[in-house]
């Protein structure tokens, strides 16, 4: 679970577009979620271990590149999201890109990232 706090917001827009496209998501103080995250790697089985990846493994990968960057933090100000709008879509893209480049095994098949329990979003590359 990865906590932070965002606002939806583009300098492109002016201040009645960000406030109708964005709605209350465009609070000038932000507001917070709990993400989901969750990760699918696929692959061949390692015949010794019968595993794609070590789960703890993949545990640290996403401690290390994810976890560790954004929990607790406001994703507007994080450099990744300084000309991108930190909506869920674009952070589930961010995340995608972080793993991708930090699996030591496997190939990652999707990232999937729950802001509600009514709304998540999932990407699996290009």
């Amino acid at each position: 679970m990865l906590s932070a706090s965002h606002r939806l917001h583009t300098e492109t827009l002016s201040a009645e577009e960000n406030q109708a496209a964005y709605g209350k998501c465009n609070n000038p103080h932000g507001h917070g979620h709990n993400y989901v995250i969750e990760v699918l790697v696929g692959g061949d089985v390692d015949a010794e271990t019968g595993m794609v990846v070590n789960l703890a493994v993949l545990d640290e990968v996403l401690r290390r590149n994810v976890l560790d960057r954004f929990d607790r933090t406001n994703l507007s100000v994080d450099p990744l999201f300084v000309n991108r709008v930190p909506t869920t879509e674009n952070l589930c893209k961010t995340v995608f890109g972080l793993m991708q480049d930090a699996l030591p095994v496997g190939k990652l098949e999707y990232v999937r990232v729950e802001e509600t329990e009514n709304n998540f979003f999932e990407y699996g590359g290009e």
